[in-house]
């Protein structure tokens, strides 16, 4: 599912030249494969980082799967407008933002 709102196509572009950037290739070298409304099951947003402490409450976001050399790559965001480059991701849990 792709939802096409001006918040999450600017999402699928802040993710394609963020990975453009990591992977130092043109950006046309990207293809999204998946941009999804989903509920995160912490404030991490499906990327915890050791160390850190997170509430533990639902929250809202998206999850931008993308495509490059032949690898996949996940980008999480909240409900703000920026997005995080997830080496570990943990998966969404089950539902919509709004069943939430």
């Amino acid at each position: 599912m792709t939802p096409s709102t001006p918040e999450v196509q600017a999402l699928i572009t802040l993710s394609v030249e963020d990975l453009a950037k990591r992977l130092s290739i043109p950006a046309d070298q990207i293809q999204l494969k998946e941009a999804a409304k989903v509920v995160w099951p912490d404030s991490s947003i499906g990327c915890p980082q050791p160390g850190m402490l997170y509430t533990d409450v639902l929250t809202p976001g998206y999850l931008i799967l993308l495509s490059a050399n032949g690898r996949d790559y996940e980008f999480h965001a909240g409900k703000g407008p920026q997005v995080i480059f997830c080496e570990n991701p943990t998966p969404p849990v089950p539902g919509t933002p709004d069943d939430i």
